[in-house]
C-alpha cells in the first residue's frame, strides 16, 4: 500500500521530535513598538510533534512572537518560518494546518456559539461544505458546550467564550490521502480521506477563564492533538500546568529569551535545594547558625538553598551528634526553575 502524506501521524518515539524539522521556527527575531522592543533578537525552534510551552511574565513578548509566527505582526527585523513555508510568503500554503486560538476569541455577540462556529467553519479553505455541520457539533462536543451551543455569544461566560475559541481552533482537521495499487478504498463516503489533528495547533492562555474541570480538559485535549501527530504550542501562566502537559519550555523576559530546551533537560539541569533528613530540625538550625548556611525547616527536614556546600554541612552536624540521617537534592520543579530564571536573568 502506498501512502501519501503531508505530515507524519502519531505520536512520535521519544527523541524523535528533535530529528524532524521544526514545526515554527525563527532567527534573529526583532519587534519595537515605538521606543519599546517587544521581541529582541530571539532564536527559537519548535520541534514537530512536542508540546511546547511559551513562558513569561507579563509583557516578556509572547504574545508578540506568537503573533508573528502566525502573521498577525510584521517584524521589525529577523526571520520566520511556520510548517517550514517562510512568512509570510508561506502563510496561504501553511495555515489551512494551523487551528489558533490568540489574545482570546472574538466573536459576533447576537450570534449563538454554534453560529459563530458555522460561520468560522465557512471560511475554512480545507473544509467542505457538506461537512461544516458534522464538524461544528463534534467541535462543540469537545470543549464541552454542546449543551450551550444554541445561547448567544454575549450572554457567555468567559470560560465559554474561551472554550468556543478553542473549538474554532480544533475546527478543522487536515486529511490523509490513501491510494491502494490498482484500485482506491473509499474511506470516507465519495471522499478518499481520513481526517487526522492539525499540523500545528497555538494555543495563547487556553486556561484563561476556564474553572478547575476545563483546565483538566485542556490538558486533555492537548495530549490528544499531540497523540495523533499535531505539534502544540501553548503559552500560560498556570506553571503547574505547563509542567503536566509540556515536553519542551521557552522562557522569556523583556522581549528576551532566557532558556528554552526540553523540560526535563532544563528541569535536571537545575539544582534544587538540598535536603536534610532529621528528627529535630530546631537542632540542625542552631548547629548551622554562623556558617552563613541559607537554611529553613519544612516539616521534618531542614533545607538548605541550592548553592549550599551539602556534604560539608551534612558532615559537621554528624560530627556535632545532631540527629541527622540523610541528606539528598530536591526535583527542581517548573515554578522553582521559572522563577529562579526570570528573577536572575541566568
Amino acid at each position: 500500500m502506498t501512502t501519501t502524506r503531508s505530515a507524519p501521524t502519531g505520536r512520535p518515539a521519544d527523541g524523535a521530535a528533535d530529528e524532524q524539522a521544526p514545526a515554527a521556527r525563527v532567527r534573529d527575531l526583532r519587534r519595537t513598538f515605538g521606543r519599546v522592543t517587544a521581541v529582541d533578537g530571539v532564536d527559537l525552534d519548535v520541534p514537530a510533534g512536542s508540546v511546547f510551552g511559551m513562558l513569561g511574565p507579563n509583557g516578556s513578548g509572547k504574545t508578540t512572537l506568537i503573533r508573528m509566527l502566525l502573521g498577525l505582526t510584521t517584524p521589525t527585523s529577523g526571520s520566520v518560518e511556520l510548517l517550514g513555508l517562510p512568512v509570510p510568503g508561506g502563510l496561504t500554503a501553511a495555515l489551512p494546518d494551523v487551528g489558533a486560538l490568540v489574545e482570546g476569541p472574538g466573536f459576533h455577540p447576537f450570534l449563538s456559539g454554534r453560529q459563530n462556529l458555522r460561520r468560522v467553519a465557512a471560511t475554512e479553505p480545507r473544509l467542505p461544505a457538506d461537512e461544516v455541520r458534522t464538524a461544528v457539533e463534534a467541535a462543540l462536543e469537545r470543549v464541552g458546550l454542546g449543551t450551550a451551543a444554541g445561547r448567544r455569544f454575549r450572554g457567555y461566560s468567559l470560560g465559554m467564550k474561551q472554550r468556543l475559541g478553542l473549538a474554532a481552533a480544533l475546527l478543522v482537521p487536515r486529511r490523509l490521502v490513501v491510494l491502494v495499487p490498482r484500485r482506491l478504498v473509499v474511506l470516507v463516503p465519495r471522499r478518499l480521506v481520513v481526517l487526522v489533528p492539525r499540523r500545528l495547533v497555538v494555543l495563547d492562555e487556553p486556561t484563561n477563564g476556564l474553572d478547575p474541570a476545563g483546565t483538566r480538559e485542556i490538558r486533555t485535549i492537548v495530549g490528544e492533538l499531540r497523540a495523533g501527530g499535531a505539534t502544540v504550542l501553548l503559552s500560560s501562566h498556570l506553571l503547574s500546568e505547563v509542567e503536566a502537559v509540556c515536553t519542551h519550555v521557552a522562557v522569556l523576559k523583556q522581549g528576551t529569551l532566557l532558556a528554552a530546551g526540553p523540560l526535563d533537560r532544563l528541569l535536571g539541569a537545575a539544582d534544587g535545594d538540598w535536603e536534610i533528613a532529621t528528627t529535630d530540625p530546631a537542632a540542625v538550625l542552631r548547629e548551622l547558625q554562623g556558617t552563613g548556611a541559607d537554611a529553613r525547616p519544612d516539616g521534618g527536614a531542614v533545607l538548605l538553598a541550592p548553592d549550599a556546600d551539602g556534604p560539608r554541612l551534612f558532615a559537621r552536624l554528624v560530627g556535632a551528634g545532631v540527629d541527622v540521617h540523610g541528606l539528598a537534592r530536591r526535583r527542581t520543579g517548573l515554578e522553582e526553575l521559572f522563577t529562579r530564571i526570570t528573577e536572575d536573568g541566568t
